[in-house]
């Protein structure tokens, strides 16, 4: 049975896509690091449908980067597809952000894609096989006044994704991003009604994208054929 470990499953998009690939018999290992009592709940709700490991840890460290894939691989012995959805906002002119904002900011968007990357890689080298899901935002390719550094981070990571691509293909690992738009997630409701709508209006769909029709493309990514690798795939209902 195939074995997927998700990062930031609490909620939103990590946790609809971890529902999904339940309901079509993976294993999970899923992960929160903000609110042991959310990941629990998630964990307690998945299971109905499949086995789930759950891994409390903010995987901005290298510690719980390395912890989250040391239990996926005791529990289940192997990983078929890590997902690294873990992330958070920055909403504020540059120069106004402190140091300590953007290393946290860095270090959420960034670093737990290098952490749990580097942990994961090479028990799926030994196999020849496993897919790697990173998710990113339209930012991250042509960026956002007032959200700079999440931009940037976003743009690592797509890069970051480009390149590991071709480190892995020799060794059967696919390795992909997803560039969103705006989801109807948490981590947009800071908007206010009004924002929402003129949000919307942009958008040619004219609405948010829901976590679970996210959710959906990212099973469907997850499950492609291998030659696709190295790609940075938008979803934003042709907002971009």
């Amino acid at each position: 049975m195939n074995t997927a470990v998700i990062t930031g499953a609490s909620r939103g998009i990590g946790f609809a896509t971890a529902k999904l690939l339940g309901q079509r018999g993976w294993n999970l290992v899923i992960n929160g690091g903000h609110d042991r009592d959310a990941l629990q709940h998630a964990a307690d709700t998945l299971s109905s449908s499949t086995r789930v490991a759950s891994y409390y840890g903010d995987v901005s460290s290298e510690k719980h980067g390395n912890g989250l894939i040391d239990c996926a691989l005791r529990t289940f012995g192997h990983i078929d597809l890590l997902i690294n959805n873990a992330g958070i906002s920055h909403i504020g002119l540059l120069s106004d952000m402190s140091t300590a904002q953007w290393h946290r900011l860095m270090q959420t968007n960034l670093d737990s894609v290098f952490f749990t990357c580097r942990a994961a890689v090479p028990s799926m080298v030994r196999r020849q096989q496993g897919r790697i899901l990173n998710i990113s935002s339209v930012w991250g390719e042509v960026g956002a006044s007032c959200e700079a550094a999440y931009s940037a981070s976003k743009g690592a990571v797509n890069a970051l994704t480009r390149a590991l691509a071709k480190e892995l293909a020799p060794s059967h690992i696919s390795v992909n991003a997803i560039s969103f738009g705006v989801i109807d997630t948490e981590m947009n409701r800071c908007f206010d009604p009004e924002e929402r709508e003129a949000l919307a209006e942009e958008i040619p769909f004219g609405r948010f994208a829901s976590p679970e029709e996210a959710a959906a493309f990212c099973c469907q990514i997850a499950e492609a054929p291998e030659y696709l690798t190295g790609q940075v795939l938008r979803f934003d209902g042709g907002w971009i």
